[in-house]
């Protein structure tokens, strides 16, 4: 990618080495429901449940160790009181990232009337949102209750060693896919997804979550498309970079690595070839209207 010397966005809260303090503000009660329930439950659990699997899987992590730092039920450490020194392949990560972030801000502000701009929380270790304490395992996440997109940028090394995902637009992917999730935010999806839990069974509300995600997919395309149009970032290789990010987090491969079999029923974020073929839709046509996947006969 052609990225270097671009506009870097405002809106990144840059809390490396700071650490996480406590729990969230999102309002849970450890008195009440055991951790797992919590999430599920959760006005938040759409965007974040799927992530502790995934990313469970990547780190070989236990995913309910994970949900329970998430939520402030574990123990989480502080970074150290030491001013923070970021190496100068992070640092490059955290400009590139900044820059990545403006570059959807002049997309989406083209496309979207009023559309409100995310905020981008780099972190170290763990961090405080307003959907609970996380730890750097919990990958990257969005919280649409503070409407923030978190990323441990140690999340980026993980993707090239563990899930031979490398490559700049790669990484671009999975912010794009994150700001996805704002934009279902703001435009009401992700609200009426929230009227769902708790009227379906999980077997039937897995099914919903996948079409959210790989509608973020999409839109993470929509994106790449429009902004290719609008900077020529994009090079030879970019797009092959995604898609094979895209395949190499699908439900289906995750599962078959970690356990050998597959369950479709459990699925939460889509198959390989549907992350690819809804990133790759939303890149060729660059059109939101076709990027209903709720509506879908086929994903």
């Amino acid at each position: 990618m052609k990225w270097q010397g671009r506009r870097q966005s405002s809106n990144v809260d840059d809390r490396r080495g700071k650490g996480g303090s406590g729990q969230g503000i999102g309002g849970f009660n450890p008195t009440l429901l055991g951790p797992l329930v919590k999430i599920l439950f959760s006005k938040v659990g759409l965007f974040i449940v799927g992530g502790f699997l995934v990313v469970s899987l990547i780190m070989g992590k236990n995913p309910l160790s994970l949900i329970t730092q998430f939520l402030g039920g574990g123990t989480i450490q502080n970074e150290s009181s030491a001013p923070y020194k970021p190496s100068a392949e992070d640092q490059e990560l955290a400009e590139f990232s900044a820059t990545i972030l403006a570059n959807t801000e002049d997309v989406w502000n083209k496309l979207l009337k009023n559309y409100r701009e995310p905020t981008l929380v780099l972190f170290t270790g763990s961090v405080s949102s307003a959907c609970g304490s996380a730890s750097s395992a919990t990958g990257p996440f969005y919280c649409p209750g503070d409407e923030k997109l978190y990323i441990d940028l140690g999340f980026f090394e993980d993707m090239e060693r563990r899930l031979n995902a490398p490559g700049d637009f790669a990484q671009a992917y999975v912010i794009a896919h994150e700001v996805g999730h704002h934009i279902q935010k703001i435009t009401g999806i992700s609200d009426k997804m929230n009227r769902l839990r708790g009227q379906l069974s999980e077997k039937e509300y897995n099914k919903y979550s996948v079409k959210v995600e790989l509608q973020a997919d999409f839109l993470a395309g929509v994106w790449a498309h429009h902004s290719q149009q609008m900077t020529q970032m994009m090079e030879s290789g970019d797009l092959e970079e995604a898609m094979n990010a895209a395949n190499a987090i699908g439900d289906d491969r995750l599962q078959k690595q970690s356990s050998g079999r597959v369950v479709p029923d459990s699925f939460t974020h889509g198959t390989s070839a549907q992350r690819m073929r809804w990133f790759k839709k939303g890149f060729e046509t660059g059109d939101l209207s076709q990027g209903d996947t709720f509506s879908a006969t086929s994903l």
